[in-house]
C-alpha cells in the first residue's frame, strides 16, 4: 500500500477527489435542512423614545 500522495497514481486521486465532493455534498446538505425548521417572516419592533436620561460617570448632580 502506498501511502504517499505525490506517488500515488491517478485512481488513488479520483478516489480522493470523489470522497471529498460526497463530503462536502453531506455537509452542505446537513446545513441546509437545519436551517429549514426557521421562521423567516419578520416583524418590525417599533421602539418609542421615552423621557430623556442623562447618564455620567460620577455621582455629582448638576445645578442649572
Amino acid at each position: 500500500m502506498n501511502h504517499s500522495i505525490h506517488s500515488a497514481d491517478k485512481a488513488t486521486h479520483l478516489k480522493i477527489v470523489v470522497v471529498a465532493l460526497v463530503a462536502g455534498i453531506a455537509v452542505a446538505a446537513l446545513g441546509i435542512s437545519a436551517r429549514t425548521n426557521a421562521d423567516y417572516s419578520q416583524t418590525a419592533h417599533v421602539v418609542k423614545a421615552g423621557k430623556p436620561v442623562v447618564v455620567t460617570s460620577s455621582d455629582i448632580s448638576k445645578v442649572q
